[in-house]
């Protein structure tokens, strides 16, 4: 008689009791629990790799222009059409995810380490300080967002690092009120007061017991607000206040221009909406497959 393969083997949690840890490759169980959140991470995936080479994938320079190909349609030479200067919009499109990508990730970055040090420390620590920083974030939450972009965006500049901080920093003031919850749950927890009995220190408590247990809240945050930054930044360049020309963003490459030849050439819409709205859904995919396996809440209700 011949043994089935094991699927688990028994681990002993410190505690006495034996669990058992699951086997197999965690990417593959992702992929077949949550095959949309697989997906999602596959195009993200993509654009980042694109973004980063996109001299060596884009058949053209983005600014390089041909009077002789405006406004042509998808063809052999220009798979997906040209603009009203002969500009590929192939090429604009790949050297466009360099900026798109660069800003969402670096905004997320910043988000998530701002949330970290207004709504961790205001929460472990309570008191004056955090009836203080509270107040701040209730008057930044009562000011629209997208108004407050516009405003510092106007005062620091419409460069690629500005506006991955102002972005980031719109966010992560947002997502410090999530932040705070979870340590406010945490730092009451049987362990924390456990190792505050035995000595332990501030920073050892912070960092050793209370930002592991919040890490996967952390995660969450980030991957759910990617998409929402992708937008903020599309929107801002919509509007003019991206980075300039002739730099390609996927925002700016809706508007201006495209807007007076989307009936005479389609595709100077079309494409980059497409690519901006399919980037956009696989962020979203991807951070809320992340969020049904990290968060414990909704384990087993999906």
């Amino acid at each position: 008689m011949t043994n089935a393969p094991a699927t688990a083997l028994p681990t002993d949690d410190g505690f006495g009791e034996v669990k058992l840890r699951p086997q197999g490759n965690p990417i593959l169980r992702f992929m077949r629990r949550k095959p949309l959140g697989a997906f999602g991470a596959t195009i993200l995936i993509i654009a980042s790799l694109t973004a980063i080479f996109a001299p060596v994938v884009a058949p053209y320079g983005f600014n390089i222009t041909s009077l002789g190909a405006r406004l042509v349609g998808p063809q052999a030479d220009h798979l997906l059409g040209t603009d009203e200067l002969g500009r590929d919009l192939l090429s604009r499109i790949i050297y466009g995810a360099q900026v798109s990508i660069t800003i969402s990730f670096g905004a997320v970055v910043m988000a998530t380490i701002l949330s970290l040090l207004i709504g961790g420390t205001t929460g472990y620590f309570g008191g004056t300080y955090d009836t203080f920083f509270q107040r701040f974030v209730d008057a930044w939450l009562a000011l629209p967002g997208l108004v407050t972009a516009i405003i510092l965006v106007g005062l620091f500049g419409q460069s690629v690092f500005w506006l991955m901080v102002v972005i980031g920093l719109t966010g992560g003031v947002q997502q410090s009120r999530v932040v705070r919850s979870a340590v406010l749950d945490v730092k009451h927890r049987p362990y924390v007061e456990a190792a505050r009995s035995l000595g332990a220190t501030e920073a050892r408590l912070m960092l050793r017991h209370i930002l592991p247990n919040i890490m996967p809240i952390l995660i969450v945050l980030a991957s759910t607000a990617l998409g929402g930054y992708i937008l903020a930044e599309a929107g801002l360049s919509f509007l003019g206040y991206g980075v300039p020309p002739p730099t390609p963003t996927w925002g700016g490459m809706l508007a201006g221009s495209a807007t007076q030849y989307m009936v005479s050439n389609p595709s100077m819409v079309i494409f980059p909406g497409l690519v901006l709205a399919l980037t956009v859904y696989s962020a979203n995919m991807f951070g809320d497959a992340l969020r049904d396996i990290l968060d414990p809440r909704l384990r087993g209700t999906r």
